[in-house]
């Protein structure tokens, strides 16, 4: 018997789906390169296995709770006071160009549940998300986007970025036999515990398959490894409130579900990923990412117009293109107990007004920028004053102050009001061109008095839409502002963030060794024009060891590059080569953002760094991270860092010093480095002949 089955394709992948011979659900066929739907499938099963249903042991797309009642549902629905479950048919298919939406109704419930594919043009990704209609009122306890099985032959291998604060993007591995595994977030953002992102591959096979969810707010991934050799994963966002009322008539769309494919193992997925999250960018993609000097670990909430100004004239006499305000600029501000929520300029820190500070600073050449925090608000601000109830609270509950602030329940339609009024009036009273928004605290007692019943509302979903909604403001009344996200560092990083920021700021840490960690995870993930990083003075928090200025601007230029150290308080010396640095990177900075980007090695390894290809041009960035007491990795021997991707038939020549090399040489040997005591970091362009 024939079953309808459709097949969506992408550059190098296609994704194929079929109807169950098996009940009204659809399954994944096949999922790989380009015609590896031409055969039997890999997630066949039609060798039945005893004592669970069919719909438990299929590689389903997405089903409900009642017709996969054992292993986990990943729809559950009900009328209020009645029985959980969805018992729906088959109601249609809908193909377009490089998208396809299948239909699935339940009568009795007056609900229809519709699957949705696009393909994203010149990626190899795949969205995926749910729209869930009802003709009465719906409780749904939970909705998630997709569910993804992948064909696996023993243990699932699961790569995640996990962390902390100052210590986020830490790249994770484990085997799964059997059971099952979970990451999220409940803190109304994706948090610095785990990204909302996973890799999988079949064990030691090195094809790899991934998922981004989009979206900033709660959420959670599952693995499951299942029987009959498959690994199924379910996506979704989590409702502060345990469940969600779908109000007759309304729709409920769930967050787009990425999913990537790359036969070329981790390293070449995250080329897929860094592909999309250039389409994210847009045109926005073309506009240099500048240099950038942030005034915070220099002066913290000692601002003034003069102190400033120093800075300013030093970070651009060494090359910088924008000198950002960080904290500290506003009334009230002389530390973190007050301020937040009143954003006017101090007059006293700048006594010849805030317009005359920022022409000073452009009259320097440069860019300038400034630091908010719109969802904050200390409690002795103003604005808490006049709108007490515009915070998160819950009556008859003490409110918790962290970071010494309380959030603003950015779901209310008045407080985006005030923020956009916020934003509009500092954008356009002074010439401001970078924002960094930062969020320095999750929501904790998390309620809206008045609003109504409780657990009719949904708060999470109110205020990521609120978030998006002033983002999307900025991005069309002031599309010549570069925006940079930010969250205590890397907690609110998903791809809903990267499609109307600029970039991001992956973490507070800036140690050098540290940071190297961070970014290695984090370009697995994410692409480098969307990594900001800063070269400073701190020493390391996780890893110690000192590194040179070279180390940490190398480290730094592998993507959008920014100084925060404290230029007062350098040498000559440490300024001239800074100088070089910026110079150097400026040469680059295109090859490194629109390039093809290749991680080699690790940090564990005596030499890692990051290969960048694009227009015949290769540039590494390379660094030790061994031992520097001048002795070589081996007697006599330079280590040495294999490039890929090259064409071995070709020669390369380094731009610095003339040297000539066979592509072959470069992918069979590698480069070769001679660290020392002086020397742990290098900067190689290579030019195709």
């Amino acid at each position: 018997m024939t079953y309808e089955r459709w097949t969506l394709r992408t550059e190098n992948t296609s994704y194929t789906v079929r109807l169950s011979p098996d009940g009204p659900w659809a399954e994944l066929d096949a999922w790989g390169p380009l015609g590896v739907e031409e055969g039997p499938s890999a997630l066949d099963w039609s060798r039945r296995t005893h004592f669970i249903t069919p719909a438990d042991a299929a590689p389903a797309e997405y089903l409900p709770y009642g017709l996969r009642p054992f292993t986990g549902a990943d729809f559950v629905a009900a009328r209020p006071g009645e029985e959980r479950g969805v018992w729906w048919e088959f109601d249609g298919a809908e193909e377009g160009e490089g998208a396809l939406r299948l239909a699935f109704t339940d009568d009795v419930l007056g609900l229809r549940t519709v699957l949705c594919y696009e393909t994203v043009p010149g990626t190899d990704v795949i969205l995926r998300w749910t729209e869930h209609t009802g003709r009465e009122e719906l409780r749904l306890e939970r909705f998630d986007s997709a569910a993804v099985n992948i064909p696996v032959t023993g243990a699932a291998r699961l790569t995640y970025l996990t962390g902390q604060w100052s210590q986020e993007f830490q790249r994770t591995q484990l085997d799964l036999p059997r059971g099952t595994f979970g990451i999220g977030s409940l803190q109304g953002v994706p948090g610095h515990a785990y990204a909302p992102w996973l890799a999988v591959q079949d064990g030691d096979a090195e094809a790899a398959y991934g998922i981004a969810l989009e979206w900033p707010g709660n959420w959670h991934i599952t693995a499951e490894a299942e029987p009959g050799r498959s690994l199924r994963v379910r996506a979704g966002r989590v409702p502060h409130e345990g469940a969600v009322v779908l109000v007759p008539g309304d729709t409920l769309t769930t967050p787009r579900l990425a999913c990537a494919f790359s036969p070329d193992g981790l390293d070449g997925l995250s080329r897929v990923w860094h592909r999309y999250e250039r389409h994210l960018a847009g045109d926005r993609l073309r506009r240099p990412r500048k240099v950038l000097y942030n005034s915070w670990e220099a002066t913290g909430f000692d601002v003034d117009a003069a102190g400033q100004l120093e800075l300013a004239k030093s970070a651009a006499d060494i090359g910088a293109e924008l000198f950002v305000v960080d904290d500290g600029w506003f009334t009230g501000r002389a530390d973190d107990t007050a301020g937040l929520g009143d954003w006017y300029p101090d007059p006293t820190a700048f006594p010849q007004g805030f317009g005359q500070f920022v022409e000073d600073i452009r009259g320097l050449g440069l860019d300038f920028g400034l630091w908010v925090e719109p969802e904050a608000v200390s409690p002795a601000s103003r604005l808490y004053a006049e709108h007490p109830d515009w915070v998160y609270r819950i009556d008859g509950r003490p409110t918790r102050l962290v970071r010494n602030q309380l959030l603003l329940d950015l779901g209310r339609t008045d407080v985006q009001d005030f923020v956009i009024g916020t934003l509009d009036r500092l954008l356009t009273a002074y010439a401001v061109s970078y924002l960094k928004w930062d969020m320095n605290r999750p929501p904790t007692e998390r309620g809206r008095p008045g609003a109504g019943p409780a657990d009719r509302l949904d708060l999470d979903a109110e205020h990521v839409a609120g978030y998006l909604r002033v983002l999307d403001h900025l991005r069309t009344a002031h599309p010549d502002v570069t925006v940079e996200g930010c969250a205590g560092g890397g907690g609110r990083i998903d791809h809903a963030t990267l499609a109307r920021t600029d970039v991001v700021w992956p973490s507070d840490n800036t140690a050098p060794l540290d940071r190297l960690s961070v970014q290695f995870g984090f370009l697995h993930a994410h692409a480098p024009h969307v990594m900001s990083s800063w070269v400073t003075d701190a020493p390391g928090i996780f890893d110690p060891r000192p590194r040179s200025l070279a180390f940490r601007f190398v480290n730094a230029m592998c993507g959008v590059l920014g100084v925060g150290a404290d230029l007062r308080a350098w040498t000559p010396e440490q300024r001239a080569e800074a100088t070089t640095w910026i110079a150097r990177y400026k040469e680059v900075r295109d090859v490194v953002h629109h390039g093809e980007a290749r991680l080699l090695g690790t940090p564990q390894d005596s030499t890692c760094g990051v290969q960048y290809d694009a227009g015949g041009r290769t540039v590494v960035a390379a660094l030790s991270t061994g031992r520097l007491d001048g002795a070589p990795l081996l007697p006599g021997r330079p280590d040495r860092l294999r490039l890929r991707g090259l064409d071995p038939a070709a020669r390369y020549r380094d731009t610095a010093t003339g040297t000539s090399y066979g592509g072959a040489h470069l992918l069979h040997h590698g480069l070769p480095f001679a660290w020392s005591a002086d020397h742990d970091a290098d900067l190689v362009v290579l030019i195709r002949a």
